[in-house]
C-alpha cells in the first residue's frame, strides 16, 4: 500500500509553469494522461562523456587488439543492402 508523503495544492502562473516545493530533484519525465492524472518521475543525468574505470579497460583492450591484428574476418553485409 502507497502512502502519500506530502500533498498540496498549486496553481499553473500565467506563462503554464507549475512550481514543486522542495524537489528532491532538477529535472522530471511527465507523462499526462487522458483522465487528468500528471505522472512526474524524477531524472538524474550523468555528464557527458563520464565513464567507468572498467569501460575504460574493455575499450584500452579493444583498441590493443585492434592494433595488434587481433579481430575477427570481415563479416560480409552485402545481403543488408537496399
Amino acid at each position: 500500500m502507497q502512502t502519500v508523503v506530502r500533498e498540496y495544492d498549486a496553481k499553473i502562473d500565467s506563462k503554464k509553469r507549475l512550481t514543486l516545493r522542495n524537489s528532491s530533484f532538477e529535472e522530471y519525465h511527465v507523462q499526462e494522461m487522458d483522465n487528468g492524472v500528471i505522472i512526474l518521475e524524477p531524472r538524474e543525468f550523468t555528464a557527458p562523456f563520464q565513464f567507468s574505470a572498467n569501460t575504460l579497460a574493455m575499450m584500452d583492450d579493444s583498441v590493443s587488439n585492434f592494433n595488434s591484428g587481433n579481430v575477427s574476418p570481415a563479416l560480409d553485409l552485402s545481403a543488408f543492402k537496399e
